[in-house]
């Protein structure tokens, strides 16, 4: 199967409505040319789930700034004045996940795990209608998987069968997200014959992948 396709075929595959997972920390290792394209599209009422929602002028934040986001999960919204705004309107649903329990919940709905135990947000409106667990007479929340109609991720570079590597903090949530989609499409700044990498330089296996575009 080739799996290297057009940014025109990639960005067809996102649909009004889905669910879409962005790798990434601050625009550093997300598909950013992917975004440009959904931006153009103008796809709306996404769901994103993200680290953080980036620059209004950059990054994933250019689709919340396009009003193209209905809901963003995340950790962090501060540096980019449209999440703000929106949220403060209304307009944006934002279901804030402190960082490590966002990063566990996404690797738990790749795992196929139910859920993942934390104390992180007891007594907090983190907390708010969610299930308490106690176990060994200590109290802990349950924080449920995330999944995704589609992930995108940036990676620094692709094999031909999509085995990718990650230079430095780029890798942010990429190799957790890959697993955590249904359809997982690549952005990869560089793409290489297969058995170019030894295997222990592979972050994300190829089979997570199922479409490669190539960066310009």
């Amino acid at each position: 199967m080739n799996k290297i396709i057009s940014f025109e075929e990639a960005v067809a595959k996102i649909k009004d409505g889905m669910t879409i997972m962005i790798g990434g920390f601050l625009s550093v290792g997300t598909a950013n040319q992917m975004v440009d394209g959904i931006v153009a599209s103008n796809v709306k009422n996404l769901t994103v789930v993200c680290n953080d929602t980036a620059f209004a002028d950059k990054g994933l934040g250019k689709l919340i700034a396009n009003k193209q986001v209905a809901k963003v999960i995340t950790s962090y919204v501060g540096a980019n004045s449209a999440s703000i705004e929106q949220m403060n309107s209304g307009e944006l649903i934002v279901e804030f996940s402190p960082q490590g329990t966002l990063a566990e919940r996404v690797r738990a709905g790749g795992a196929g795990l139910g859920g993942v135990l934390t104390p992180t947000g007891l007594g907090t409106m983190v907390a708010e209608g969610k299930d308490i667990v106690t176990v060994d007479g200590k109290e802990f929340i349950l924080e449920k998987p995330l999944h995704a109609d589609i992930s995108l991720i940036g990676a620094s570079m692709s094999d031909t069968q999509g085995n990718l590597t990650y230079r430095g903090t780029s890798q942010n949530f990429n190799p957790l997200m890959a697993t955590a989609g249904d359809l997982v499409i690549v952005e990869a700044e560089e793409i290489v014959e297969a058995g170019t990498f030894k295997p222990e330089e592979v972050k994300t296996p190829s089979i997570y992948v199922d479409y490669i575009v190539r960066a310009n």
